[in-house]
């Protein structure tokens, strides 16, 4: 499973990208490709609400503005399953990540004839209060309701704090190890007919003299 993680924090030391690194290790622990984006390294505009408020991503579901925002787009597109780590500010997440949420609604969930790139795809979603501590129930829930639009499985969403830290990254670690590993196994094989039709041999004892 192809498993992309989202961390939208300046801080590399900080509690947002422990929680990433958490989630990375419960990726590979559960045998699958993890690949970690930090939004703060990209160059994404907010949206700019083209023409009457609508542009190519109503009509094209493409965003029309050039920027890293299409190549990450497209890693929405090629993942199987995601990681949202965000931190927490004034009870929201970042704004790195807002703006990508924006312009990705726009994007997806204005499809009409076919489904979102993120349909049915599991996510896990990871609100860290580094801070305060406070907010991030109501940050988890702003997180829900974006990625019910984007038509994305909320597979678990879990708020860590500076006190919940030690165990609570244990449990991102097993979240993704359960997400990976929720994949239905392949049925078996279906006897052929001929199989089928052949009745069991019977068992022939040694005769004894």
């Amino acid at each position: 499973m192809r498993v992309l993680i989202i961390t939208s924090s300046p801080n590399a030391a900080g509690l947002t990208a422990a929680c990433g690194e958490a989630a990375r290790h419960g990726i590979v622990d559960g045998h699958s490709s993890a690949r970690v984006v930090n939004l703060n390294g990209l160059n994404i505009a907010r949206c700019a609400v083209c023409e009457d408020g609508w542009g190519t991503c109503r009509s094209e579901h493409r965003c029309r503005i050039d920027d890293d925002f299409q190549s990450l787009h497209e890693s929405f597109r090629q993942a199987e399953a995601y990681v949202v780590v965000t931190p927490v500010y004034f009870g929201e997440p970042s704004e790195a990540l807002k703006a990508v949420f924006d312009r990705l609604r726009r994007c997806e969930a204005t499809r009409k004839d076919e489904p979102s790139a993120l349909a049915e795809k599991p996510v896990v979603a990871i609100a860290a209060a580094g801070g305060s501590g406070g907010g991030a129930v109501h940050c988890l829930a702003e997180m829900e309701r974006v990625l019910g639009k984007l038509g994305a499985d909320l597979f678990d969403a879990i708020p860590v704090t500076q006190r919940t830290r030690e165990y609570q990254l244990e449990t991102i670690h097993d979240a993704l190890v359960a997400l990976v590993s929720s994949r239905p196994s392949a049925p078996a094989a279906s006897p052929s007919p001929r199989e089928e039709r052949r009745p069991p041999r019977p068992t022939r004892g040694r005769r004894r003299h």
